[in-house]
């Protein structure tokens, strides 16, 4: 379906841009987004090896394993079935104290980490368990108890207390992480309903 999406978009805008007479704003722009796309993908591809073999440094020190414990609680109520001790409960911890602290950056590859491994003890290969769609939504309306990476462009834009918006941070980014497990387990319950009732 999305396939279907981005193509209507792409055809919409050529047409768009061949009768508004702005083609060459358009083949400006394309080219410009190509040479962005491949910067980031380097600019990402270095960032997910720095925070993956900071997570195997993490894992071997032991920090993973405290981590996890200290979340414990938490990951036992959104993902009940999951093995606390194990090594995708320590992936998921990592990647919830990534996103508390507003690194986005450490958070991505500490995510694909945690999806990897949640992939791994999927029973069924072709679609998401219940503990992946959960966790992609956890990690999508994450909580954010320091919202770095807002205070860092407030900061580049001039902002003289780039960290007033905590609160409002604090606010928005829980009631959206409660409002997003929520949906989630309602939406997944009634779909484990519809397949016992076929």
């Amino acid at each position: 379906m999305i396939n279907y999406i981005w193509a209507g978009m792409i055809i919409f805008s050529v047409i768009a841009a061949f009768f508004g007479g702005t083609a060459d704003a358009l083949t400006t722009a394309i080219i410009s987004s190509a040479s962005d796309a491949v910067s980031l993908c380097i600019r990402l591809g270095g960032t997910i090896c720095l925070w993956g073999g900071l997570m195997e440094i993490a894992e071997q020190s032991g920090l993973t394993g405290a981590v996890c414990k200290l979340l414990s609680p938490f990951l036992r109520i959104v993902f009940p079935k999951m093995d606390i001790k194990g090594k995708t409960a320590k992936a998921i911890s990592m990647n919830v104290t990534a996103n508390l602290l507003g690194l986005g950056n450490a958070a991505t590859p500490l995510g694909l980490e945690a999806m990897q491994r949640l992939q791994s003890e999927n029973s069924s290969k072709e679609k998401a368990s219940t503990d992946m769609i959960k966790f992609v939504v956890m990690n999508s309306a994450a909580f954010h108890l320091i919202p770095t990476t807002v205070a860092a462009m407030r900061q580049d834009y001039g902002s003289k207390n780039p960290f007033e918006i905590m609160p409002a941070s604090w606010i928005s980014s829980a009631c959206a992480l409660t409002v997003g497990l929520v949906s989630a387990s309602i939406f997944i319950k009634l779909s484990e309903g519809i397949k016992w009732k076929n």
